[in-house]
């Protein structure tokens, strides 16, 4: 994830805020697809920030089996603090649909003659 991505994630408030369905509604006709559609992104969206974790914190792993060596690394500490912080998935995909940064394709089903 680029740096002004991550930027603009911080910026997003992380509390839940409640939505007007008709105005979500507008793009696709059907609130539901509109549900559909931003829930897809989300799942998107947290599989990247997931992957992008791993593979910062996999720099830290030890790799012994040693119970008795626990190191603190604040930059360890710090990454993760930084995540947590993150908004949730399904927010930042609200807000990417509400800003029309989001393609909605509907495909249709071929119907049987």
């Amino acid at each position: 994830m680029d740096k002004l991505k991550k930027i603009k994630m911080t910026q997003i408030s992380p509390l839940i805020e409640t939505q007007n369905l008709e105005a979500m509604a507008k793009k696709t006709g059907n609130v539901y697809e509109a549900i559909y559609t931003i829930s897809r992104r989300a799942n998107q969206i947290s599989k990247e920030i997931k992957e992008e974790l791993h593979s910062k914190l996999e720099d830290f792993a030890s790799h012994t089996d040693n119970l008795e060596e626990i190191h603190e690394n604040r930059e360890q500490i710090e990454i993760s603090k930084f995540y947590e912080k993150l908004p949730h998935a399904s927010i930042l995909a609200t807000k990417e649909y509400q800003n029309d940064e989001l393609s909605v394709r509907v495909i249709e089903e071929p119907t049987a003659n």
